[in-house]
Formats: structure tokens, sequence, C-alpha cells
């Protein structure tokens, strides 16, 4: 059940009090919904004046539609019956952008997180911002062509490294030589869409709050590997967010027994032993491959290379123990990994697990940790998600601000 928190802290005038009941009779519809007007009083503690409001301002706005088909009635009916209310998935879409190292992933997400359309658009090797200025030209072209002739209410933007959301700022991107970026002034420009910039590890957290894992609402930590390394940190359904925007740095956590020399002079930092940098320019080393490219090693993994199986493997023994640390530090209901081949194929998955029960001092059950669940959408839905978080935490201010 979605519940506010800090209502107490100072008076609420009244266009607050209408979007903070708009987001509870919002999530609690797309919780638990399709549902009658009365359950949806039930759960979120509202009087049924005050939900039939707000399904009313929702409706108008796009984000509910009533459901008569499901409606009950028939013999022994008393009364007129309730239309149930469900989240509306067809009028309107939010955009995304996850801007990585190798491609920048362009999509359309429905109001549940659903990847209508999605498309990978290369850097071409392009840093700096010689990454956007393609991007700022092709982006109107690209969110006029909405599936379905849905309504785009907004764009979210995610990224990697230090993001200070509140300003649309990507304060650090090293490998994308971003820094101080305003990426969310830009985009606005270019697209004059609402803007949503932020982490893409945070941005997955809130997908998982959102649509995922029940436990991700109580606690949960959410660990991204790729080119750059990030984790986010979940408390009651709520994203952290420190001082100054990092959720904090895992980039230089100590990982046992890697030898890697990281760029700050120390060996073994998560951000070199796992990164997809490391590991690629590995397979190139040993021939697997014929230059660092994650294409032609997954390839080679999915045809049984036993030298290929072997790198993923170590990996993956690396990324249990970065996670068995960050367990015992933080000690979640979740645990939730994004990592490409771990998503691949199960039993890389179990490799992590096992690594993992293995190191963790509190030996928590390795089930707690488990592998986010969009497979080849993920980057999508960690653009799409920035968006939506916004739309459900602030439905009515979202859809009708000037």
């Amino acid at each position: 059940m979605f519940t506010t928190t800090g209502a107490a802290e100072r008076p609420r005038s009244g266009d607050e009090r209408r979007d903070v009941n708009a987001a509870a009779v919002l999530r609690t519809v797309l919780d638990h919904g399709p549902l009658a007007r009365s359950r949806v009083a039930a759960l979120t503690g509202l009087s049924p004046a005050a939900v039939s409001r707000q399904v009313v301002d929702l409706s108008r706005l796009g984000l509910l539609r009533e459901r008569p088909e499901l409606a009950g009635g028939g013999a022994g009916t008393v009364g007129r019956p309730q239309l149930p209310v469900d989240v509306d998935p067809d009028r309107l879409a939010v955009a995304g952008l996850h801007i990585g190292l190798p491609f920048t992933t362009f999509a359309f997400l429905d109001l549940r997180g659903n990847v209508l359309y999605r498309q990978e658009l290369s850097n071409r090797g392009r840093t700096g911002q010689a990454v956007l200025r393609p991007l700022l030209a092709r982006l109107p072209r690209l969110l006029a062509a909405a599936p379905d002739g849905r309504t785009v209410v907004g764009l979210g933007a995610v990224t990697g490294g230090a993001v200070d959301r509140d300003r649309g700022l990507v304060v650090r991107h090293d490998p994308l030589d971003w820094l101080d970026l305003p990426l969310g002034e830009l985009l606005g420009r270019a697209s004059g869409l609402p803007v949503q910039v932020d982490n893409h590890a945070r941005a997955l957290a809130q997908a998982e709050i959102l649509f995922g894992h029940p436990a991700a609402r109580r606690s949960m930590v959410h660990l991204f590997v790729g080119h750059v390394v990030d984790a986010a940190l979940a408390v009651a359904g709520t994203v952290h967010v420190g001082p100054a925007s990092p959720t904090g740095d895992v980039a230089h956590l100590p990982v046992p027994d890697s030898d890697a020399l990281c760029h700050c002079g120390r060996t073994g930092c998560l951000a070199v032993a796992a990164s997809d940098t490391t590991l690629f320019e590995a397979a190139a080393a040993e021939g697997i491959t014929e230059r660092p490219d994650r294409a032609a090693f997954t390839a080679a993994v999915l045809a049984g290379d036993p030298r290929a199986d072997k790198l993923v493997r170590h990996r993956a023994e690396l990324v249990g123990r970065a996670l068995a640390l960050l367990a015992d530090v933080v000690n979640p209901d979740l645990l939730v990994l994004t990592e490409t081949f771990a998503l691949l194929d199960g039993a890389y998955l179990d490799v992590v697990r096992t690594e993992f029960a293995l190191r963790s001092h509190l030996r928590r059950d390795a089930d707690l940790l488990i592998a986010q669940q969009r497979g080849a959408d993920v980057l999508a839905v960690a653009a799409g998600a920035a968006a939506l978080g916004a739309l459900y935490a602030r439905p009515i201010r979202a859809l009708t601000r000037g």
C-alpha cells in the first residue's frame, strides 16, 4: 500500500494536499487495480468523496479509466454496482533517454512501465559535448513518433556517475568526459517537455519500487554493473539521494582478491575490477575477440567459448563479493543486480549468489538477491522510470504545470 510521509512536518496548501491525495489514489490503483472506489478509500484512508474527486481529476488527465466490463452485478446484487477503475495504459506515454558510453537508448513507456518502443543510437565513440549534438538535433523527430497517437507528458534522461537530479545536472561522468553538464536544460530546450534527470541506478531502483518486487518498498540496494558501476539505496519506498546529489560512490569499494589497478592508484576497486571496459579488454587480450567489443564477446559467451565463460564467471564472483559487503553494511530486504550476463543466463546469477552467500558475514539467504526482470529493456525502463517516478509522486502538478 502506498503511504505518504512527512505530513506533520509543515502545513500543506490546498494544492499540495490535492496532489498528495491524487498520488495516493494513483499508486493504490497501480498496485491493486482494477478496483472499486470504495476499496481505494479503504486502502488509502481517504473518504469516499475524496477518492471520487481524485478519480475524476486523474481520469480527466488521462491517468485513470473506468472498467465497466468488470463491474459486479447480476442476480442477488444489492445496490448499484461500482465501476472499477484502473491505470489507463493507452492515452499517455513518457519518453526516455539512457545515455551510455557505447550507445544511447531512446524509448517510449506506458504508465505501467511497459516499453512501447525502443531504439539504440550509436554514439560512434564520441564523448563530451559531441555525444549530445546529434542527439539534440534528432530528439524532436524521435518524440514526434509516439506510438498510437499517445500524448507524451515527460522525458526522463539517465546516465551513470554523479547526477544532481534537482538541478538536472550531470556532476561527473568520467567515461563520457562530462563535468557539470546541464543535461536537463539542454534536453528541455530541444524537446519542449518537462525533463527529469537522474542516475541510472537510482532510476532502476525507482522502477523496482513502482513496478517490481514487493520487498523493494521496504528496503533495497540496487547495483548496476556496466561501463560504470553504480549503486542505489531505497528505504520505505523512497530512493535515497545524498548531499551534493550522489547516493554514494561504490566505484572504489574494495573487492577482495582483485588485483586490477584503478586510476586512483589502488588495486581491487570495484569500478575497475568489474566494469564492462575491463571485461571486454580482457577478452581482446586473450584473443577471444579481435578488439574490446560487447557484441562479439556476448556472441562468444553464447557460443559456449570456455575462455569467455571463465571471464564472466570471474566477474560474477567479484560482483558477489561486492554485494556481500553492501548487504552486510545496509542489511536490506532486497538486493537487485543489473548486469548483462546474469540477465543472459541464470547460471551466472547463481555464481553471484554462491559467492554472496560465502562472503556475507550476516549469512543472509541468497534468495534476497535477484536480477532485475526487464531483460533487454532495462536501459529503456531506467530512462522512462525517471519521468514516471515524478509523475506518480505529483500527478496533478506534473500534468498541469504551465
